[in-house]
């Protein structure tokens, strides 16, 4: 199969949901304080070849991507190409040091991604960028022009998402089960913090409690529940003094008004109508172009948030996302 080779020029057009600069400064903040406290500045090498199933793509892929690229390598026994690129591609990946991941993908075993990705043949090769599926190369390329798509995603990641990669340790030896649990503990104690927002929440006042949930992210950006909590909060924030008839009237006569949608979507999420409100945000990002399209994008992953990672529903939305915007 000859090398079809995808442009990551439509990638350029995508936002991060966070400004860059504000993601790379929390990204080194965290490696600052890890090294402070005298914890693992680093992974091993080995954490940056991973294989990759059905089950965990959410966990393994997803929600890996909001820190680093991730890298898919669909590939198959009985595929000659496969064995001469997934060495390849393994190769580049402990030389770029963390930059991003690879995750390898047996189409065999695994054949709903397959479908899911739109693949044809293999290999194929996408990443996936803060939740976001790119399609990269498929078919057996040469090394020069994997390395040019390579250097474009890594620059695209940062540039546009914020996302410095991982620290990698070359002495570093995989840590045990209990080790690895003690790391993944939120770097400091923020109860007092997560309360006074819960309160806030409770008392009506959003832009209270988007303040005590950010004044936890400014520490601790991996704080699961403040990230949940704030997401929460802004989208409380918005639909408070909603005329509900209203907004849904106005969605209604006028599909074409990008923030007609997004208000819509926002009351969908609020009153438990969940697929109703990403269905919705899909089928206006399909429709729209520009800064309309990147609007209802943003709201999405927005709602996702609200939603968190491990919702059922997020992981087939995200993937109609990248359908429509691939």
């Amino acid at each position: 199969m000859q090398p079809r080779n995808m442009s990551m020029s439509g990638v350029v057009d995508l936002a991060a949901v966070k400004a860059a600069g504000e993601a790379r400064q929390k990204a080194e903040q965290a490696r600052a304080q890890a090294a402070t406290e005298g914890g693992p500045t680093g992974v091993a090498p080995s954490s940056l070849v991973i294989d990759v199933d059905e089950a965990g793509f959410e966990r393994d892929v997803l929600q890996r991507s909001s820190e680093v690229p991730v890298v898919i390598d669909f590939w198959a026994e009985w595929c000659e190409p496969c064995k001469q690129l997934s060495p390849l591609l393994e190769r580049l990946t402990l030389e770029y040091k963390g930059r991003f991941i690879l995750a390898k993908i047996d189409v065999e075993a695994n054949q709903m991604l397959m479908q899911q990705f739109g693949i044809q043949g293999i290999p194929a090769v996408f990443a996936v960028v803060a939740g976001q599926a790119l399609p990269l190369f498929q078919g057996l390329a040469p090394e020069a022009q994997i390395r040019e798509t390579l250097d474009q995603l890594v620059q695209v990641a940062e540039e546009r998402f914020g996302l410095t990669g991982i620290a990698v340790d070359s002495d570093a030896e995989e840590a045990p089960v209990e080790e690895a649990a003690e790391i993944e503990e939120p770097v400091g104690p923020y109860d007092a913090l997560l309360e006074a927002a819960v309160r806030a929440l409770d008392a009506g006042d959003f832009g209270g409690a988007v303040q005590a949930y950010q004044n936890v992210l400014g520490d601790d950006p991996a704080n699961s529940e403040a990230k949940l909590g704030l997401a929460q909060a802004e989208l409380l924030g918005r639909v408070q003094g909603l005329d509900p008839q209203r907004v849904r009237q106005d969605a209604a006569d006028h599909p074409a008004d990008v923030p007609a949608q997004i208000a819509a979507a926002d009351l969908d999420l609020v009153g438990g109508h969940v697929e109703d409100a990403f269905g919705r945000l899909v089928e206006t990002v399909r429709r729209t172009v520009g800064d309309d399209r990147n609007a209802a994008r943003v709201r999405l992953l927005e709602l996702f948030e609200v939603i968190g990672a491990d919702d059922p529903r997020v992981a087939p939305a995200r993937m109609a996302l990248a359908r429509v915007l691939f």
